[in-house]
């Protein structure tokens, strides 16, 4: 299938970049966008979290069910935004006009691709290699890794958010992080205007 943007991963910077590139629709600059996730991927750590320091989240909530409830969400509220669920991305190499992702099932291209993965090895996806470095801000003891990036861009068309970019592992820091990028992307949708979206009451 043919994606504008394709993100894969189905932690918090990955659900919060769908969300948001999402919530763009009733855009004209969004128009047409086609939006993919593909969240079948190794297990975020998301799902072993509990959260009582988090803005807005109750505390004793569960990382698992943020999990949950952000898959709810994004197909109640955006359900044009493709949810890919049965896919394990196995290599992203660059194709014409973008990237294509083959799974263990298919082959899909994309214009940009986002990788929003966590940041341990090993780390299995085909054609990244040499953007592989060790993670800048987590414990060296720990032997963690991101991807080579500038302000979440890897190269022309494919970005990285979460702890596979350098941030560390602490909720609100990964979402923002997907946030970012989705906001990065709605900026050159948009004639390269700095664009955010927020709706009003």
């Amino acid at each position: 299938m043919n994606f504008d943007v394709l993100i894969i991963g189905g932690g918090a910077s990955a659900l919060q970049c769908a969300l948001v590139l999402g919530s763009a629709k009733d855009k004209a600059f969004a128009a047409g966008k086609t939006i993919g996730i593909i969240s079948h991927q190794r297990a975020s750590h998301l799902q072993d979290a509990l959260f009582n320091n988090v803005l807005g989240i109750p505390a004793k909530t569960l990382g698992k069910d943020i999990l949950l409830e952000g898959k709810k969400q994004l197909s109640t509220l955006y359900p044009h935004v493709q949810q890919i669920e049965s896919e394990k991305v196995i290599s992203i190499l660059t194709a014409e006009n973008g990237y294509q992702i083959t799974t263990n099932y298919t082959i899909h291209f994309t214009k940009v691709a986002i990788l929003a993965l966590n940041y341990s090895k090993p780390f299995t996806i085909e054609g990244l290699d040499s953007f592989i470095e060790p993670h800048q801000g987590a414990n060296p003891v720990k032997d963690r890794i991101q991807l080579k990036n500038k302000n979440h861009l890897i190269k022309d068309g494919l970005y990285c958010c979460g702890t596979i970019s350098g941030c560390r592992s602490q909720f609100a820091i990964a979402a923002g992080s997907g946030a970012s990028v989705a906001t990065d992307i709605l900026t050159i949708w948009n004639n390269n205007t700095p664009t955010k979206v927020h709706d009003k009451v």
